[in-house]
């Protein structure tokens, strides 16, 4: 029989994996590119202590000349793995023999923890450059919508009530800011995650005497890494804030994805994602058009929220190396990274084509026959009837309107408080939605002025 699939996460499911990731973000964090960074960091490591004149420079060169990662044996490796518990010391083994005479200066002075740790940030850094380009891209579309939709009114809702009009592109600036400020959290998070790891068994370089600093800011220099102030073995806030940058993305994701869910509802029905024949179909009822995208997007934030706690847990360590929370990372930031990623290309998905129909946001708006701007036609009357009786006229046309199913404007009308003093066309004008927008497009204005490309 032919070999048939044997995935058991989502993260790699044959069916389920281009659903909560990408196949680049994927390919960061495989196995094979692994064991290459591993094996990058050991090369870099000979050449700086070549160039701090630590080992001869000709076993330098050799160790990067017959560095061969598609050579390695890798059922080997998974076997030693299991054994010792880490991949460094048979992946030593591996580039020692590769290496010939040269290979006993493979993993000069190193730790184990060194190597992995300084891999990792290599694959954080691949893994940044896609978040950022993806995070690009959705501001790009962020912003055409609230430009687009700047002036297009629709109810605003808090507790799942109808409260004061905003516009569509009020709400999508709001997602916007979000984005922007996610931009520059990664710019700012960068200096201090991407700090290479070298300090040897206890974090002191004792091995390399009074070389270790040299040889420490080398490997950093041939990595293009920023060098640490002192040693990180067990000062994990880097990888955490990483990690806890990650849930910020895609919590931001989750609450777009839930406004659109909410949104798409046949009761709302204000908001679509993009058709594409037979996606979100149900299997008993043709009608549907489950909001897909958005469901993902929400499952993603759900799960990196949970690795982002685990980081935090992670940090807990005890003296100078860990004896188990290590192991937690190895966990939490692949999965984070291949779900945030899946969730960035679902959120472009979703809202890089998103239908738009103002016409039910129009709609929506009526349906409280104006009572949405009671607070409007208050302040409206104040200033010719005071403020105090404006507030009870309101109340009372309010209740009236309830009682009998009528528009706000025509209780008000029914009123002689109010038509003895107001004409019929000011008091339309007044209980218009539309009219009571306050300040939601000056706010589109101003982020996308802020917007930083």
């Amino acid at each position: 029989m032919p070999d048939l699939p044997s995935s058991t996460t989502v993260l790699d499911s044959i069916l389920f994996r281009d659903a909560f990731g990408t196949p680049a973000m994927r390919e960061v964090f495989s196995d094979l590119a692994l064991v290459s960074r591993y094996a990058e960091v050991e090369v870099a490591l000979a050449k700086a202590e070549a160039r701090c004149g630590v080992i001869p420079a000709e076993a330098a060169e050799e160790i990067a000349r017959r560095t061969d990662v598609a050579a390695l044996d890798f059922d080997l490796l998974r076997q030693e793995t299991d054994v010792v518990g880490y991949p460094i010391l048979p992946l030593v083994h591996q580039m020692t023999k590769q290496c010939g005479e040269a290979g006993r200066y493979v993993h000069w002075g190193a730790t184990t923890q060194d190597i992995m740790d300084t891999a990792v940030v290599l694959q954080i850094r691949a893994a940044f450059q896609l978040i950022e380009a993806d995070i690009a891209v959705l501001r790009d579309i962020l912003a055409d919508l609230s430009r687009r939709h700047r002036d297009t009114p629709m109810a605003g809702r808090t507790h799942l009530q109808q409260a004061l009009p905003v516009t569509f592109g009020y709400k999508t600036a709001i997602w916007l800011s979000m984005f922007d400020r996610h931009a520059e959290r990664l710019e700012q998070l960068k200096p201090r995650v991407l700090v290479g790891q070298f300090a040897g068994a206890a974090g002191t370089l004792a091995s390399l005497g009074d070389k270790g600093l040299d040889v420490q800011r080398a490997l950093c220099e041939e990595l293009g890494l920023g060098v640490p102030a002192a040693t990180w073995h067990v000062a994990r806030d880097g990888f955490a804030e990483a990690v806890n940058f990650l849930a910020l993305v895609t919590g931001t994701l989750g609450k777009i994805a839930l406004d659109i869910m909410l949104m798409a509802s046949t009761e709302f029905a204000e908001l679509y994602e993009p058709f594409v024949k037979g996606r979100g179909a149900s299997s008993t009822m043709p009608q549907k058009r489950n909001p897909i995208s958005s469901e993902l997007m929400l499952a993603a934030a759900k799960g990196v929220r949970q690795q982002a706690g685990l980081m935090l847990d992670a940090m807990v360590q005890d003296f100078e190396r860990a004896t188990g929370p290590w192991h937690a990372e190895w966990m939490a930031i692949p999965e984070s990274f291949v779900l945030t990623a899946g969730a960035l290309h679902q959120a472009k998905f979703a809202l890089g084509g998103l239908v738009v129909d103002t016409k039910k946001m129009a709609g929506n708006l009526d349906i409280s026959r104006g009572l949405i701007v009671a607070e409007a036609v208050m302040m409206g009357l104040a200033p010719a009837i005071g403020r105090q009786e404006a507030h009870d006229v309101v109340y009372d046309a309010c209740r009236l309107a309830n009682d009998k199913g009528m528009t706000l404007a025509d209780a008000l009308s029914a009123d002689p408080r109010v038509a003895e003093r107001i004409d019929r066309p000011t008091i339309e004008r007044l209980t218009s939605p539309k009219n009571y927008l306050g300040l939601a497009p000056d706010m589109v204005d101003r982020v996308l002025a802020s917007m930083k490309r």
